[in-house]
């Protein structure tokens, strides 16, 4: 039995420590890595406690280099110094448009949000959204609206100007320039398609590909929605080693579930909805909280835009 835990665990293991994706059913299981380096550090330990040395040794070893991994998100990082205009970005996933649009604006008006990007946005939802005030607190906005849960939409306090940022998916991906005072920054509201759809995981690899990076000489980009990965997943790891920075990972709460909201012991809780930001916006705060209606959590961040 015992080797039989230590070759399911080296192997999950290694897919994420070789960034390959391969499977639907391997997608899933690289989501749950937290969970995986926890029970093979204690399996290891337990082996070793049995004087089964190789399993014990082998086990313990890959699950500290899996902690190496893991562990950081929990810790803050040192905060850039930064000066410039702060910025509030709250995203959520709004379940085919049945979450609660007047708790949403309730959120939006207490936390202060100056960009709100939405994922699941349906016509309906939109109505919605209007009759609860949504457009008195953020009047600026860029809806890409739809029945079901391809719609997309950002909505702003300053003045957007849609833009194509991501080439075309299958689900609707808003962007948008928010002309701030000082420097704008463009905005992706992203959704790609789920991984563990019956047709596999090729359209997800392709949409995350299809991101923009960030621009170092150029625009301020923000991504900012329902990404359907965590940070072990290679797409992920892809935009981050381009230079993106997860706010939840700065300021050590990257491992804070977003999905599902209300979630027991199945499925098990992970954390696919993000807020990537450009390198040069220092961190300040991230807070995850439960939407009414939705079986995602929403996420918010401050951050600083430089002004130069």
């Amino acid at each position: 039995m015992l080797f039989v835990c230590a070759m399911a665990f080296v192997t999950a293991a290694l897919v994420r420590l070789l960034g390959i994706d391969g499977t639907r059913y391997m997608i899933a299981a690289t989501s749950l890595i937290p969970y995986i380096t926890v029970a093979g550090l204690l399996i290891g330990l337990f082996a070793l406690a049995r004087k089964r040395w190789v399993i014990g040794l082998t086990m313990t070893f890959v699950a500290i280099v899996l902690v190496a991994n893991v562990a950081p998100r929990a810790f803050p990082d040192s905060r850039p110094n930064g000066v410039g205009q702060q910025v509030r970005v709250m995203t959520a996933n709004l379940l085919v448009g049945m979450a609660d649009a007047e708790a949403i604006v309730r959120e939006v008006k207490a936390r202060n949000v100056d960009i709100l990007t939405m994922q699941e946005l349906s016509p309906e939802m939109v109505r919605d959204l209007e009759r609860a005030g949504l457009d008195q607190v953020l009047p600026s906005r860029v809806f890409l609206a739809e029945p079901g849960g391809s719609g997309s939409g950002i909505a702003s306090k300053y003045p957007l100007t849609r833009k194509e940022l991501t080439p075309p998916g299958t689900l609707q991906q808003a962007g948008a320039l928010v002309d701030l005072p000082g420097k704008d920054i463009e905005v992706v509201s992203v959704h790609p398609l789920p991984p563990v759809v019956t047709e596999g995981p090729e359209a997800w690899q392709r949409e995350l590909a299809g991101l923009p990076s960030p621009d170092s000489t150029g625009a301020i980009r923000v991504l900012a929605g329902d990404f359907n990965a965590t940070l072990d997943h290679v797409g992920m790891t892809r935009l981050l080693n381009k230079g993106y920075v997860d706010a939840a990972d700065q300021v050590g709460k990257g491992l804070i579930h977003t999905w599902p909201s209300n979630s027991g012991f199945w499925p098990p809780p992970v954390t696919i909805d993000h807020v990537l930001v450009d390198p040069r916006c220092p961190v300040d705060t991230l807070d995850v909280f439960d939407v009414p209606g939705s079986d995602h959590r929403a996420v918010v961040t401050q951050f600083v835009v430089p002004r130069f």
